[in-house]
């Protein structure tokens, strides 16, 4: 199991509730209290999060699953995480490029995070919480249809409207990465 040390760990809980703290009106009627006690019960979960942390993601709770009591929480940078950006969608993607490969791809780096990839809808919701995106683009969860013919999704804020596009799935820009999600 993936864990963090004592202070990295009391490190983290502080930064995740100044921020859960910062920023109220994401999560109005959860309780931070609670929170930390999922998470200090989970400590493979504070691994994750620091992760999404650490690659500059600033993740914070977005709700909770009133029927399993999970936490959600989400990359909630203004932009696409710094340190998740240049990489295609996924690790078919990348070994099919034969020239200018990018150094990763989304699904492979969030699976060894051990979070998941936006869905659009989520990255929807995340859009209703504030304006993120607005100069850069993530890639998002692509459907299993669109993805069998060589493409991927992304979204991003333009002109104050959430917008969702495709590429081919072997592209990479310096502006686009992804980002996480985790149920906690």
């Amino acid at each position: 199991m993936k864990n963090i040390n004592g202070n990295k760990r009391e490190e983290l809980l502080k930064i995740l509730k100044t921020r859960f703290e910062k920023n109220r009106d994401r999560h109005k009627d959860l309780d931070w209290v609670k929170i930390q006690e999922k998470l200090e019960a989970h400590p493979e979960k504070l691994w994750s999060l620091n992760e999404m942390e650490r690659t500059g993601g600033e993740p914070d709770v977005v709700g909770q699953d009133k029927k399993t009591g999970e936490y959600f929480f989400y990359d909630c940078s203004e932009e696409s995480p710094d340190g998740r950006r240049s990489v295609c969608y996924d690790r078919e993607a990348l070994d099919s490029r034969k020239t200018h490969k990018p150094k990763d791809n989304a699904i492979g780096m969030a699976a060894a995070m051990g979070i998941g990839i936006l869905t659009e809808v989520e990255y929807r919701k995340l859009q209703k919480l504030g304006n993120f995106d607005t100069k850069t683009s993530s890639w998002l969860k692509t459907p299993a249809e669109i993805r069998k013919l060589g493409g991927a999704i992304f979204g991003d804020r333009r002109y104050d409207h959430v917008f969702t596009y495709h590429n081919g799935a072997d592209s990479y820009y310096g502006a686009r990465g992804f980002r996480g999600s985790l149920r906690v």
